[in-house]
């Protein structure tokens, strides 16, 4: 039982060398793909501002003439 509980310690130092391993097999991107992905996301959240506007402004028309038929 005892030893179920007990874990691994490792060294800080031994720590830092495998997160310098690991940080060296990450693929980064290059500036280009960055502005390119960022353009295209400032694009997607301005077309779907303009949907999600549109959308409430068609619902609130409707709701508003509705609520006239009854005044």
């Amino acid at each position: 039982m005892a030893q179920a509980n007990t874990k691994k310690r490792t060294n800080p130092i031994a720590f830092v060398r495998e997160v310098r391993q690991e940080g060296r097999k990450v693929t980064w991107t290059t500036w280009k793909e960055t502005l390119v992905t960022s353009i295209m996301v400032f694009i997607m959240v301005a077309m779907a501002a303009a949907f999600f506007f549109l959308v409430d402004l068609t619902i609130s028309s409707a709701v508003k003439f509705i609520l006239a038929l009854g005044a």
